[in-house]
């Protein structure tokens, strides 16, 4: 594992970070990225064979890390990585809530279980795990980071996710809070929206073949790294350490999109068109203005499919 650049503003030594499903895929891109800052990094996974086999890989690479085998969600999951963080290394800096798990269905056709399921481990999971974060960092009184991750699918939407994408929704709206709550204790609040080859993604017919060459050692192609915006789980991982160390010191409340060779900034929802009647807004008047006013353009839904250069 690669040492951080001496005064390097990314340098993460002495840091102390939680990463929730970290056992594997992004989680474990991000957390073995911290590690390699210089963090030391409690791993989170459901399984605990799994989270065991990813500490020791970061351990093993030159690392410190050890595994906290729990599933996000409740309050009490949450209280036990923090104390983990505590007792393993005496502090914690840095929490990443990225557990989640999927279960997509229309929503005629999404049960209640369905629905329950991915929003306690995305929404709830986030929301247990940074407020036990953030007592501890308040407690300390030296500052600290959390670092949300959302998705596209939550800026936009996506057919067939209303649990995941209400769930990434409200993360983003948490972070919007919560950096406001969060300032006067020198806490930032981000949230990270990825996009990489995962089980996820590999599922949509536009990128599986390109994913599976991924695999047999080719690269990606341009179209995709760039205009797409879509890599590996490793090109995704370098902005958790940026955004955990002193050179993101004054970025907070932000939506933040990496993937391939692409850096993005999302935008906040804002009023976008505008109209105004005297006296107050009738039924008739709003239909008889809506097409040549604030409807004359109205906002698009969905995450754009991806565009694939014609062979």
């Amino acid at each position: 594992m690669s040492e951080p650049t001496a005064h390097s503003p990314v340098d993460l030594t002495g840091k102390v970070a939680v990463v929730t499903g970290s056992g594997r895929g992004l989680g474990f891109a991000y957390a073995s990225a911290l590690a390699a800052a210089g963090a030391s990094v409690v791993v989170n996974d459901l399984d605990e064979a799994v989270a065991e086999e990813a500490a020791k890989t970061i351990t093993e690479a030159g690392g410190r890390a050890v595994a906290e085998a729990v599933a996000v969600g409740t309050t009490e999951a949450a209280d036990r990585l923090v104390a983990r963080a505590v007792e393993e290394f005496g502090r914690l800096d840095v929490m990443v809530t990225n557990a989640g798990i999927l279960r997509d269905r229309v929503l005629w056709k999404m049960t209640d279980e369905d629905f329950d399921a991915v929003v306690t481990t995305h929404l709830k999971g986030t929301f247990t795990c940074a407020r036990a974060a953030a007592a501890r960092m308040r407690e300390q009184g030296e500052g600290g980071r959390l670092i949300l991750v959302g998705s596209p699918a939550g800026q936009r939407g996506n057919f067939g996710q209303t649990n995941y994408a209400a769930a990434k929704a409200g993360i983003a709206a948490m972070t919007r809070t919560w950096s406001m709550e969060l300032a006067r204790a020198g806490v930032t609040v981000n949230a990270i929206v990825p996009v990489a080859a995962t089980a996820m993604t590999e599922t949509i017919p536009a990128f599986a073949p390109y994913i599976e060459a991924m695999r047999r050692g080719e690269p990606l192609p341009e179209f995709l790294r760039k205009g797409e915006g879509f890599g590996t789980a490793e090109d995704c991982a370098a902005l958790v350490p940026f955004l955990a160390s002193d050179a993101a010191k004054d970025v907070t409340g932000q939506c933040v999109g990496i993937g391939g060779d692409k850096l993005t900034l999302w935008s906040h929802p804002q009023e976008v068109s505008v109209a105004y009647a005297d006296g107050g807004w009738r039924p008739e008047t709003v239909a008889a203005a809506w097409h040549t006013s604030v409807g004359r353009e109205p906002q698009t839904v969905g995450i754009p499919a991806p565009v694939v250069p014609e062979a």
